[in-house]
């Protein structure tokens, strides 16, 4: 008997969670091609540590961009990898229920339901991501009260006020994680001529970085090529530099949040005042965007229990109880 999945395909990290079991599968959405042969060489975790690192022939991609699918043929293999190492085969087809942003158009709807298909799955079902953190985080979402759900992702940042078991105010910015590691880049090139890694500017965003201030006496080593010379460099870097660095990113996400907000009826505002807000997605981790977002809308925002693991959680208990939960499923019937 195939065991029902969940999949929450995301731009930085893809989870699995199989029916009964809990999350047995937890990777960077990252994967390895040999782009004379076409062979897919590592998936997952072996292929992160490749990024930057590999020789010409080589090359360690992301089949997910800013939330959508740039590379349909390697999205469908990485899917099918991921029911692979979940325990599927030509004998047991399972039903999959995948979290996607709420922004996704029709296109790339009926691309991530096709590839599911063609690696396995019986039946493929969609479901949104703040949907499915709402049901992660434990929130009453089915009764007449305001909750909302603001999941930053690697690639997108959407927030999401849900009532009565449907989304009544959305708003999804293409930004997330990676443009924060992003503007870290841009600033270390632009003030010190240094060029660094995407994975060097995710481990400074991790060690220093913060949207609101919150631990200014720690500094960090940084070490790079410098543009002039083409010799390794190193510089000291200030929490300070790194705030100012990923300003305009976070702006976004937070000026979306206060977008979304204005949206809200009279009533469900009111909730939320006493409610307030859930933090989800592994860039709602970032020190003090909780802080920066309550100080920017004057209500309380909470950083849930597990924010990387929330959407993927809330997808499992869709597939627990498929035939209750089944109208939270987005309505492509294909």
């Amino acid at each position: 008997m195939a065991r029902d999945l969940a999949i929450d395909l995301g731009t930085a990290n893809t989870l699995v969670y199989a029916r009964g079991q809990g999350i047995v599968l937890n990777e960077p959405s990252v994967i390895a091609l040999n782009q004379n042969t076409g062979d897919v060489l590592a998936m997952g975790h072996e292929a992160w540590q490749m990024i930057g690192r590999t020789p010409g022939s080589i090359v360690a991609v992301r089949p997910l961009r800013q939330g959508a699918i740039t590379d349909f043929d390697v999205t469908q293999r990485m899917i099918r990898l991921l029911l692979h190492r979940a325990g599927v085969s030509r004998f047991n087809r399972p039903r999959v229920v995948i979290c996607v942003p709420s922004a996704i158009t029709e296109v790339e709807r009926r691309a991530v339901i096709e590839a599911a298909r063609r690696a396995g799955a019986a039946e493929a079902q969609l479901i949104e991501q703040p949907m499915a953190a709402a049901l992660g985080a434990g929130l009453t979402i089915n009764e007449p009260v305001a909750n909302m759900v603001v999941d930053v992702g690697g690639g997108t940042s959407e927030t999401a006020l849900i009532s009565l078991g449907g989304v009544v105010a959305l708003q999804a910015v293409r930004v997330g994680s990676f443009d924060i590691d992003a503007a870290i880049q841009g600033f270390i090139r632009r003030e010190y001529g240094i060029a660094i890694g995407e994975r060097t500017a995710e481990e400074i965003k991790v060690s220093i970085g913060s949207a609101y201030p919150v631990r200014d006496n720690v500094k960090a080593e940084v070490r790079g090529r410098d543009l002039m010379t083409g010799l390794p460099k190193t510089v000291i870097l200030s929490p300070v530099e790194v705030r100012t660095a990923i300003e305009e990113p976070v702006t976004a996400i937070v000026d979306s949040v206060v977008a979304c907000l204005g949206e809200a009826p009279p009533e469900l505002a009111h909730d939320l005042i006493i409610r307030g807000m859930h933090l989800v997605g592994g860039g709602g981790m970032l020190a003090g965007l909780a802080q920066r977002i309550a100080n920017e809308t004057e209500i309380p925002v909470y950083l849930v229990d597990a924010p990387l693991e929330c959407v993927v959680l809330g997808a499992g208990k869709c597939i627990e109880a498929y035939d209750q939960l089944k109208v939270m499923f987005m309505g492509s019937r294909m």
